[in-house]
């Protein structure tokens, strides 16, 4: 089955068009979780579930088991629910193909296979998928789908949330999905009644990321060439070094003079062109690239990238004796606004 999906998988199970055999594998533990609570949620009723839901763990199962009781049929009830949590410790695990053969069409076999991925040239994974199974590898996203993911999680509880604020709380956060999901509910449940849109000053104040003093507002700044703010901004980040690590700022700085230096080899600098260019989710992103191309040169950007490689080194010991990070990042961002 070719182009599944998180978002696709969610709507076919919601929909209750269930497959005989889930092979959720991969390193994100969160995507896997969360489907297999809604098949828990969707395929039975909680009364069918006293007669016709079964769950093993892989540490203390062994295959013979799961399979016949696979091979059951429902009481009163149109499906047999059978999870097999931790299924990468489950021994000879690879035979469950004999099941995968030929599954039965009123059971639905869920196997939850974290922290790795099993060959997809093995035949059990060929068999799933031969016979209307679903593989579906849960990847770690990348910092940049992570917006988009805030953006997502809190629509689906018709909460808005803006660009800026999805991008603070990225920032502060990074891609660990199991330490977001903790930020954003702390959101959903500090929403004053009657509200249902998170703002900076929410984030602000139960997240703790300043809305004044962040990487997105340091960016704009320097794109926008705004000395007297960047300075501002990096003083309270040397002040406040914990809640604002370097290697997060350099990501951030790296990132945009990187996409800004592609952005002057467009035939048309437009911020449409930008937005296409870049693939960026919004003209909200393309403004600080259309600030940067007014104010910034290729030869300069190409500069500020060697600055920035330099910085990474001293931040690392590399050539520095006793800068402090703090003290290291007020000399990157001078010589990139110089």
């Amino acid at each position: 089955m070719a182009n599944i999906t998180f978002d696709s998988l969610k709507k076919d199970i919601s929909k209750r068009n269930f497959a005989p055999i889930y092979l959720l594998m991969g390193d994100e533990a969160y995507f896997i979780d969360q489907l297999t609570e809604l098949l828990l949620e969707k395929v039975l009723t909680e009364t069918e579930k006293d007669f016709n839901m079964l769950t093993f763990y892989g540490v203390d199962s062994d295959v013979n088991t799961i399979v016949a009781a696979a091979r059951r049929f429902p009481m009163m009830a149109e499906y047999l629910l059978i999870v097999v949590k931790e299924a990468q410790e489950l021994n000879k695990f690879e035979l469950l193909d004999y099941y995968a053969k030929n599954p039965l069409k009123s059971t639905v076999l869920v196997i939850n296979y974290k922290h790795g991925t099993v060959d997809k040239r093995k035949a059990l994974v060929k068999n799933i998928e031969k016979n209307g199974g679903v593989v579906f590898e849960s990847k770690k996203l990348y910092e940049n789908q992570i917006p988009s993911f805030i953006k997502n999680y809190f629509s689906e509880r018709n909460i808005r949330i803006d660009e800026k604020s999805s991008q603070m709380i990225t920032d502060f956060v990074g891609n660990d999905i199991s330490k977001l999901i903790q930020q954003l509910q702390k959101l959903e449940v500090s929403l004053p009644e009657g509200s249902n849109t998170i703002t900076s000053e929410l984030i602000e104040k139960n997240v703790g990321v300043s809305k004044d003093y962040n990487n997105f507002e340091l960016l704009k700044a320097i794109a926008e060439k705004n000395i007297l703010k960047a300075n501002a901004i990096v003083d309270h980040f040397g002040k406040n070094q914990k809640d604002n690590p370097g290697v997060v700022t350099l990501t951030v700085l790296f990132s945009y003079f990187s996409n800004l230096l592609e952005c002057f080899w467009l035939p048309q600098k437009s911020e449409q062109n930008v937005i296409s260019a870049l693939n960026l989710r919004s003209s909200f992103f393309a403004r600080d690239y259309m600030s940067g191309l007014r104010n910034y040169n290729a030869s300069k950007v190409m500069e500020i990238i060697t600055y920035l490689r330099i910085f990474d080194g001293k931040s690392k010991g590399i050539d520095n004796i006793s800068a402090s990070p703090g003290e290291l990042l007020k000399e990157l961002v001078y010589k990139i606004m110089h």
